[in-house]
């Protein structure tokens, strides 16, 4: 028993050492990339306090993140906290990482901040998803678009893969600019099962005992659920200042007034909402249909703005339901997107709104083409490290292909399809 309890204090005593002789003796954490050699994106190599793993999105664990280029790091050391992230993408082999930064920092070009996310796109095996849709906001005027870029992953020694860094979506400066007071808010139309309730529809009936204990959720009239992600801690008041402004523009939406636009304005950023609208439509995203990561912000006194765009990989067609498809509307058969449908002068916006920049959905095939030749070589790291780019046999995974170029054609050949089907309808 006394030799039993000598190993383990041996194995705790080489495990500090290995923390303490990275943190302090150290000024680079080891990268050895001899099986998954440079391909030309940065390199994030992480290294968690005893090389303890992220089992679940809640427990944050002490780390510490150098970034290396080809041969060498390129910047210090720095101290922060991993979990995972993400909802159902949380249950894949390869999930997202959640980092918060101990003090602001300034990663790979994007602006100071200290909430950043890596993102898998493990069911995307073009990896483009996301990343495009960003791109096509920021083209299209959007406030605020996601900033991001790839790199290739090293935790505790392990490669793990391709990721797309992304600033994480909260009120600051530099992303969602916004006041932070108790006026003004970041609120996320989120789902049943996304706040822990396991339900399938919105609206459930057990949904009140989580309410009273997640103060930050609030369910509407029309039976949609949204959460106020700024401020974080809002008071009683707060809450029933933002609610009863949805509730109000819901009675608006079922009423007679959304036939006029001059009204509906009153509500609503016109031009926001078509925008987001129509990237929602064109990409015929399967969350964008007001199920979940869908965002507004809204400040006492003003309308309500729809974005940023976020969250994409059940987009484009990668779903194994009548979504697949490129053919038929869908987004505008749902949530408070079907009212303002109803007035001609609305959806003649729409169509105005598709011919003046179209332009920039047809440009997405060349913006693929040009990411695809940047990360061809990282595609043979990830597929040789998550063996899953010839797999269709099992969720998440719902199209097979010989290469990554063929996925990332695949892609492209949806999109000319989609654009094509909406010139020949957006006018019915």
């Amino acid at each position: 028993m006394r030799r039993f309890l000598l190993i383990i204090i041996l194995c705790n005593l080489l495990c500090s050492c290995v923390w303490n002789e990275n943190s302090e003796s150290m000024d680079y954490l080891p990268l050895d990339d001899s099986e998954y050699p440079y391909s030309g994106l940065p390199r994030i190599v992480i290294e968690t306090e005893n090389f303890r793993q992220i089992y679940d999105r809640e427990t944050k664990i002490p780390a510490r993140l150098q970034i290396y280029g080809e041969k060498s790091p390129e910047t210090e050391i720095m101290d922060l906290t991993v979990k995972g992230r993400g909802n159902s993408s949380f249950v894949f082999a390869k999930h997202g990482i959640k980092l918060e930064f101990e003090n602001k920092e300034k990663i790979l070009g994007m602006p100071k901040n200290r909430d950043w996310d890596l993102i898998s796109n493990q069911r995307d095996k073009s990896f483009l998803r996301n990343y495009i849709t960003y791109q096509l906001a920021d083209a299209l005027g959007d406030e605020y678009s996601p900033r991001s870029c790839f790199v290739e992953v090293f935790l505790n020694r392990e490669y793990i893969g391709v990721y797309q860094l992304v600033e994480h979506m909260k009120v600051s400066k530099n992303r969602i600019n916004i006041p932070e007071n108790d006026s003004s808010f970041l609120v996320e139309k989120t789902s049943a099962t996304t706040t822990g309730v396991e339900m399938d529809e919105d609206a459930p009936d057990n949904i009140n005992g989580y309410i009273s204990t997640n103060p930050r959720i609030f369910i509407t009239q029309l039976g949609y659920i949204f959460q106020i992600n700024s401020p974080k801690n809002p008071s009683d008041q707060s809450i029933k200042l933002v609610q009863d402004h949805f509730n109000d523009f819901e009675n608006f939406l079922k009423g007679k007034g959304v036939y006029n636009m001059d009204s509906l304005a009153k509500w609503i950023d016109v031009e926001d909402f078509i925008r987001y609208y129509t990237i929602q439509e064109f990409t015929k995203n399967l969350d964008g249909a007001f199920r979940r990561s869908i965002y507004f912000t809204w400040e006492k006194g003003d309308v309500i703005k729809m974005g940023p765009v976020w969250d994409f990989d059940l987009g484009y067609g990668l779903t194994s339901s009548e979504m697949k498809t490129h053919e038929g509307w869908y987004v505008r058969n749902y949530g408070w997107y079907r009212f303002p449908f109803k007035n001609s002068n609305f959806k003649k916006a729409v169509q105005e709104y598709w011919e003046t920049n179209k332009k920039h959905f047809a440009a997405l095939p060349d913006s693929i083409d040009t990411m695809v030749s940047k990360l061809g070589k990282a595609a043979k790291n990830e597929f040789k490290r998550w063996p899953v780019l010839g797999t269709d046999d099992y969720w998440p995974f719902v199209e097979a292909y010989e290469t990554y170029e063929d996925a990332a054609n695949s892609l492209k050949t949806w999109i000319k399809k989609r654009y094509d089907w909406l010139e020949e309808n957006v006018d019915k």
